[in-house]
């Protein structure tokens, strides 16, 4: 009986290992129309974007972080959209990084 339970943790075990991991939590890949400096504010950033992962502050700038990844047996991916606020909460900078394969094709051009 004991063999058969150590049998069974095991197998669970491996299951969860081949599983894969995640962090952050997904948010679609911004389209450059959709974030203007000046212009874009934080209500328009959470319809499109959802909710941010992360809050904080750059250079007494307030700033929100959408971040999502994963890491599969093909290997990991991960996406970061930063955007830093004016004092008015418009959109001041923002910046975005991914390695998930359409984001790849979609920003090499």
């Amino acid at each position: 009986m004991k063999a058969k339970a150590v049998v069974v943790a095991v197998v669970i075990l491996a299951v969860a290992g081949c599983a894969a991991l995640q962090a952050g939590r997904v948010f679609p890949s911004p389209d450059p129309a959709q974030i203007t400096a000046n212009v874009t504010d934080k209500a328009a950033l959470e319809r499109v974007l959802g909710a941010p992962y992360q809050v904080g502050l750059d250079s007494g700038d307030q700033t929100w972080r959408w971040f999502y990844a994963e890491h599969g047996s093909d290997g990991e991916v991960s996406k970061d959209l930063t955007v830093r606020f004016n004092a008015n909460g418009t959109v001041k900078s923002y910046s975005f990084t991914s390695n998930f394969p359409e984001d790849m094709r979609r920003y090499r051009k």
